[in-house]
């Protein structure tokens, strides 16, 4: 698995909703739903149209099989409401087209992205991308580290920077502006 980095520009990001948008519903609330919560893709691919319902998610993380409440952005809420109209309460959220009601895998999800990201001229986009994007924008939105590594249960400040691409930013930053 190559290292995925966060959509920093948020042009791009438009960009890429306009794709999905385009190539199909499920794939944009893929893409809207991750860059939005914060959560790994295996608890968004998980993810049923009950879990919508509310103003926040509560969810088993799979990863680590801890307990979370997540409040949704407004956004978020707003776009499910739409998404999920004439869909069951049971249905997964993302589903697969093979298949009764079965959820899209992580290598399909994967796909999505990855042409996603080649469409705007990323090529180091994977489904990583959504949750390291999430946690970019938190950062530069709020500046609070330790907000962040809650949000994202990591246990230390340093690593939540490297994770979402801080540490790169200022590296090549300097290497930018080094004139010796």
């Amino acid at each position: 698995m190559n290292f995925v980095q966060p959509i920093r520009d948020l042009d791009q990001i438009f960009e890429i909703k306009r794709y999905l948008k385009k190539q199909s519903e499920r794939n944009y609330m893929l893409f809207v739903t991750g860059i939005n919560s914060g959560l790994r893709i295996s608890d968004i691919l998980s993810l049923r149209v009950k879990d919508t319902k509310r103003k926040h998610f509560n969810i088993t993380e799979m990863k680590t099989g801890k307990k979370k409440r997540l409040d949704m952005t407004p956004q978020l809420h707003r776009e499910f409401k739409n998404y999920v109209e004439g869909k069951e309460d049971h249905e997964y959220l993302f589903r697969s087209r093979e298949g009764i009601n079965k959820p899209i895998g992580r290598r399909m999800a994967y796909k999505i992205l990855r042409e996603a990201g080649e469409y705007v001229g990323l090529d180091d986009i994977g489904t990583h991308t959504l949750r390291k994007t999430f946690g970019y924008h938190v950062y530069k939105l709020t500046g609070d580290v330790a907000l962040l590594q809650k949000i994202l249960n990591h246990t230390d400040p340093a690593f939540t920077l490297r994770y979402i691409g801080i540490d790169q930013d200022a590296m090549d930053n300097v290497m930018k502006n080094l004139k010796l």
